[in-house]
């Protein structure tokens, strides 16, 4: 019988085991480094590209929202100016005012309708002569002017009105 040499360090096998001792390697096995080297590299690169599209992304979604915010404010501001301006027109002194400067003049006492159909107070004519019971302290000073009467400038009911 021949025998074959025991390895160093591995003691003698037999039957199934010897064939299978033979597929593997005999000594230390070391893989290449090499790849796993580059893997490595790769890995951190790949990592450090991506943080640094990340933080571009986010850095460029901050100055849209810088933007946004801005132009937010800036449209807040001019709806509050709109919003004084629709107050400063509609405020009762300034239509007052609007009105004279129309030719529009106070009107008289009002008759009402009631359900039944009959007329309840005695309808009173318009006259320029009329002073308002409230004055602004800048309608004081056109008050004082006298207001176009309607005696200098008698007008049809079917007089066109201007601007018609």
């Amino acid at each position: 019988m021949t025998r074959k040499p025991e390895l160093k360090g591995r003691p003698e096998l037999r039957g199934r085991a010897a064939r299978l001792a033979h597929l593997l390697p005999t000594g230390r096995a070391q893989a290449a480094r090499t790849p796993f080297v580059l893997l490595v590299v790769v890995l951190l690169g790949g990592g450090l590209i991506g943080l640094l599209v990340l933080n571009s992304a986010l850095s460029e979604g901050a100055f849209r929202l810088d933007d946004l915010q801005r132009e937010t404010k800036e449209l807040t501001d001019e709806e509050q100016a709109l919003r004084r301006d629709i107050d400063a027109y509609s405020a009762p002194d300034a239509l007052q005012r609007r009105a004279r400067e129309l030719g529009m003049v106070p009107g008289g006492d009002p008759a009402f309708l009631g359900p039944d159909g009959k007329v309840k107070g005695v309808p009173g004519e318009a006259s320029a002569a009329r002073a308002p019971l409230v004055l602004a302290p800048e309608a004081l000073a056109t008050a004082t002017a006298p207001p176009p009467s309607l005696e200098a400038s008698p007008r049809s009911p079917h007089a066109s009105t201007p601007g018609r």
